[in-house]
């Protein structure tokens, strides 16, 4: 191929004008032909076609816009650069664009300034570089100004006529790389759909009798293990502390009216020779009244007579009732005995008077007894509490043990104060016995195989939910004898872990004819997911057995 007397040089859509310019004064020919792409933003601005121009002046050189862009032509034609569609199209200056000419506006349209273009426009652009028309030169150097794949791809088919078409190896290398990862897509997807996702959910009815079982056995806190003969079971206590209050009505009276007093003589009449001291606060009681004495006195020795009557040692003393009352007021002469003394005796040798009724609501320790003892027996929280506890620790709480501490009392406003109601506090520590629920089962299904065949059938419910427990015996709370009854539930015996085993990867028929012949079964659902799963997944763990306990019958 003969060397090009023309410079070709393309555009990209980045480039700067000072870029172009570089470009352009690096050629070696006279005639540049810069082709340009679509979008050519660079040259959309007057001033920026107006530096090319210049440019080419100054350089002596003839520059021709190869692009069809309609935007561009008017720009050109307003500076005097040739224009061409394609390298074999004719060069031709565009019209510039219509507006008034001013001294500013003026564009000169000859490439030396004399006015006349210097290119001939009835030659292709490869004709005015000395080439001889349709060249093979200009066959190799035609190109195609439009950049879009489709266009080139046509006129490559068009041109290359006869060439040795070269394959797009990087286009080749995507679409092999492509189809290789979708086929391992394909094959996870794959692995997923029939080893990963497939489920077998196996329900299972059979024939359940009900057996009633009662057993009494001992729950002891000092055995150490099952024993099986005598139905001892080792118990484990626990203990929770509960705080509780409640407010009750204050039910007592108390008559806070003014209290009568009076004068009583007192008469020492003790055996033994010598005076008495009764101290002040001593009681004087006549019948369900009580007097107090307000003073000290000495009695002084008492004497007999020949028969033994008391003769000597009185005193007076002065009394107040104990509590105020009308009913304190009592006339002369009754009698009264002193307390603590024995030998001394009383008589009131004037009325009692002055006491007056006057009765108010007051607290009374039966209302503090009534309120403690029912927040003690109001057990049911600190019984839930506990075999919550037992349960944690898979234990089997005997809520039936539960026994009360000293409970300790407080009480607001306090006994015989003047109030409409009280309240009572009481903390109480509640402990309760728990054994394994294990060792429990083992002594229920003991009595309950004596009832049913257990070569067919297995205990399928040990009834514990809905079991009723009784203290027949209570040595201690560390030892109590119990008994408990329960409704057992049987059915068919089925070891789920075998019947997995053999039944993985049978299709649903052959389970469901492996499932019934079991004996006690009475019918069986298979149930496969996803929806495309047509037989039992080959991993156990895929596969979930349930036995259902149906309506029990006694």
């Amino acid at each position: 191929m003969s060397e090009s007397a023309k410079d070709t040089i393309y555009i990209d859509v980045d480039d700067e004008i000072t870029s172009i310019i570089e470009k352009v004064r690096g050629g070696k020919h006279k005639i540049v032909a810069l082709v340009l792409p679509k979008r050519a933003t660079m040259l959309q601005s007057i001033v920026n076609m107006k530096l090319l121009k210049r440019t080419s002046d100054d350089a002596n050189k003839h520059i021709v816009l190869i692009t069809s862009e309609a935007g561009l032509l008017p720009l050109a034609g307003a500076v005097g650069l040739h224009v061409a569609k394609t390298l074999q199209s004719k060069p031709a200056i565009p019209p510039p664009p219509e507006m008034p000419k001013t001294a500013e506006t003026v564009v000169e349209e000859s490439v030396d300034g004399a006015g006349e273009s210097e290119i001939d426009g009835s030659k292709s652009i490869g004709e005015l570089a000395g080439l001889p028309p349709e060249s093979k030169a200009e066959a190799e150097e035609t190109i195609d100004i439009e950049d879009e794949p489709e266009a080139k791809a046509a006129k490559g088919k068009k041109k290359g006529k006869g060439k040795l078409k070269v394959p797009n190896f990087d286009r080749f290398r995507t679409r092999l790389f492509l189809a290789a990862g979708g086929l391992v897509l394909l094959i996870i997807l794959w692995f997923f759909a029939y080893h990963v996702l497939p489920k077998a959910k196996i329900t299972i009815k059979t024939d359940t009798l009900s057996v009633s079982s009662t057993v009494a056995f001992t729950a002891d806190t000092a055995a150490k293990a099952l024993d099986e003969d005598s139905n001892v079971i080792p118990a484990e206590p626990k203990t929770v502390k509960k705080t509780d209050a409640q407010k009750v009505a204050a039910t007592g009276q108390k008559n806070i009216g003014e209290k009568a007093t009076g004068t009583v003589t007192l008469k020492n009449c003790t055996k033994v020779d010598g005076s008495v001291s009764i101290p002040q606060g001593t009681a004087a009681i006549h019948g369900s009244l009580t007097f107090i004495t307000s003073e000290t006195v000495s009695l002084p020795a008492s004497t007999f007579s020949g028969g033994g009557t008391c003769t000597t040692g009185t005193k007076d003393v002065n009394v107040v009732a104990q509590n105020g009352g009308a009913q304190y007021n009592l006339s002369g002469g009754r009698t009264f005995t002193i307390g603590g003394f024995a030998g001394v005796n009383g008589t009131d040798s004037s009325a009692m008077t002055g006491g007056t009724d006057k009765t108010v609501t007051v607290v009374s320790q039966q209302d503090i007894d009534g309120a403690k003892q029912k927040i003690v027996d109001n057990n049911s929280a600190a019984k839930t509490d506990l075999i919550k506890a037992f349960k944690a620790a898979g234990k089997y709480g005997l809520g039936e043990t539960i026994a009360a501490g000293t409970p300790v009392v407080t009480a607001s406003p306090n006994v015989g104060d003047q109030a409409s109601e009280v309240n009572v506090s009481v903390t109480t520590d509640y402990t309760m016995l728990g054994v394994k629920e294990n060792d429990l089962k083992k002594l229920i299904e003991n009595e309950a195989k004596k009832q049913i065949d257990i070569k067919k059938e297995a205990i399928a419910d040990h009834g514990l939910e809905q079991a009723t427990f009784s203290v027949t015996d209570k040595k201690s709370n560390t030892t109590q004898t119990l008994s408990v009854q329960t409704i057992v539930s049987t059915g068919a015996r089925i070891d789920a872990e075998a019947l997995k085993k053999q039944i993985t990867g049978k299709k649903r028929g052959d389970v469901q004819s492996i499932v019934q012949a079991l004996p006690g079964v009475k019918d069986v659902t298979i149930d496969y997911s996803p929806f495309w799963v047509y037989k039992t997944p080959k991993q156990t763990g895929k596969i979930t057995i349930t036995i259902q306990k149906p309506q029990t019958k006694q």
